[in-house]
């Protein structure tokens, strides 16, 4: 519960949140704060490890229906990975440097999206572990604020990712 009501706060402020914000918003005294937490700096350690966990994202993507065409099932997964690069990126942005280390670790293949292109395994030209990859190295690089002016819309990269900058009508 305080975990949730920080998060949005620490997005907004960084470390500069008070604990008293924090208190208010979870409906709690803000002593309350500190028999959880032996501090603030804690507090924030355990946000920053929750938005990095990768459960929701994964229950989004294996809450796509498995009877969606290859196109709808990655737009439905970009929906959800762009969100995600924005909230993590906003959370790791304002923290400040003396947290940073809590964001530095490879991503994992994740199974659940690994998963959505092994139900299409016979639309691709690759593996789906690869497509995997692809598909979120493509989504880091067109949504992360620091690469990218415009997030460009889930549709558009889905068809770009199925069929490549090459115009329709021109096959080289």
């Amino acid at each position: 519960m305080i975990v949730a009501a920080a998060l949005p706060l620490i997005a907004e402020h960084g470390d500069r949140v008070t604990t008293k914000q924090i208190a208010e918003a979870a409906g709690i005294a803000e002593g309350t704060i500190f028999r959880a937490f032996a501090s603030k700096d804690d507090l924030i350690t355990a946000a920053v490890e929750t938005a990095l966990d990768p459960t929701t994202l994964d229950e989004a993507f294996a809450a796509i229906p498995h009877d969606l065409a290859l196109h709808d099932s990655l737009v439905a997964a970009i929906v959800s990975m762009q969100q995600r690069v924005i909230d993590v990126w906003r959370l790791i942005s304002g923290i400040g440097s003396r947290f940073f280390e809590l964001a530095q670790h490879p991503v994992e293949d994740r199974q659940s999206l690994i998963s959505i292109f092994e139900r299409h395994a016979d639309e691709l030209s690759v593996e789906p572990t690869v497509a995997a990859r692809l598909l979120r190295a493509l989504i880091l690089t067109t949504t992360h604020p620091m690469l990218a002016r415009d997030t460009l819309p889930p549709e558009e990269l889905a068809r770009f990712f199925l069929h490549g900058a090459g115009r329709e009508d021109r096959r080289c």
